[in-house]
């Protein structure tokens, strides 16, 4: 005699359908978030190699962001050297016409613009601090406020910087030195401004004496200038130099992330289709579960 159950198969029936919502429910997940699992863990065997890919993309991500606030301060620093040679440039140019004609009117005041230019670039910062101190960041590296502090001679405390320069990791293993300090960029120049100090001021004609020290100015502007110049040509050469280890850190880090990608980003077309698939597959064991539940011996016997 045949024996009639249909509670293990409802039991068969309710595993089926339990399933087929976890699975619907997690590629729900996947499709809300874009990501194949919820955490690292759930990865599986890939679950190594993603946590050692997302800690080489973390580093190159930051040598990327050193690499641009480096860039960044350089851009300043030669802002400001760019300054100072062209203001210094226009007093030479002046200096010498006023040897050709003879004429100086206006002169001393182009001197003392030029010395404010001087000071204000040699005293400038970034987020408050001095760019040209070195590592004496407590104070401004270049003390003297007008033309008329460098007469006789320029105080032994005019420049506060010390030689310490920067650094910044923008490699594995590479630490890159950088930045210019206040004497090594204008002490040139000072020794010009003081020979123009000490021979002025300066009216609207030239004396013998102050002719000389004009010419005597002139040349220790040329020199100034060459030395300005030279620092700048050497920052300049540093910032490409950065530039191509910021452009290198981060062709790094978009390979990385498109390693872990890969492994951690779902494939959102093929969710789509699972989701469509799994829902059939729900409807079809509840609609089954349903009309397995009205059966009964009647109906068999029936």
């Amino acid at each position: 005699m045949s024996r009639i159950a249909t509670v293990p198969l409802q039991n068969i029936l309710s595993s089926s359908i339990q399933r087929a919502q976890q699975n619907l429910a997690v590629s729900q997940a996947q499709l809300a978030s874009g990501k194949k699992a919820t955490n690292v863990a759930d990865l599986g065997v890939d679950s190594v190699r993603t946590l050692s890919s997302r800690a080489l993309m973390s580093r190159q991500q930051a040598y990327v962001m050193a690499s641009d606030r480096v860039l960044a301060t350089m851009t300043l620093y030669n802002t400001h050297m760019s300054g100072i040679e062209t203001s210094s440039g226009d007093l030479r140019r002046s200096l010498l016409e006023a040897i050709g004609t003879g004429r100086s009117g206006g002169i001393q005041e182009q001197i003392e613009s030029s010395f404010a230019q001087l000071k204000t670039s040699l005293n400038a910062s970034e987020g408050g601090v001095p760019l040209f101190a070195g590592s004496q960041t407590e104070d401004i590296p270049f003390t003297l406020n007008t033309l008329s502090d460098l007469i006789p001679a320029p105080p032994a405390n005019t420049f506060t910087n010390d030689k310490v320069r920067p650094a910044a990791r923008l490699s594995d293993g590479l630490d890159i030195t950088y930045g210019v300090v206040a004497d090594e960029v204008a002490t040139g120049l000072v020794t010009a401004f003081t020979t123009l100090a000490n021979a002025g001021p300066f009216g609207d004609t030239l004396t013998a004496a102050q002719l000389t020290a004009v010419t005597n100015a002139i040349d220790q502007l040329d020199g100034g200038l060459k030395t300005v110049r030279e620092m700048s040509a050497e920052n300049g050469r540093k910032q490409a130099q950065i530039e191509t280890f910021g452009t290198r850190a981060n062709e790094r880090a978009t390979l990385l992330q498109t390693i872990v990608g890969k492994v951690e980003d779902a494939d959102l077309g093929q969710v789509a289709i699972d989701i469509s698939v799994q829902k059939t597959t729900l409807e079809a064991s509840l609609t089954v579960f349903s009309q397995l539940s009205k059966l009964s011996l009647v109906n068999y016997l029936n």
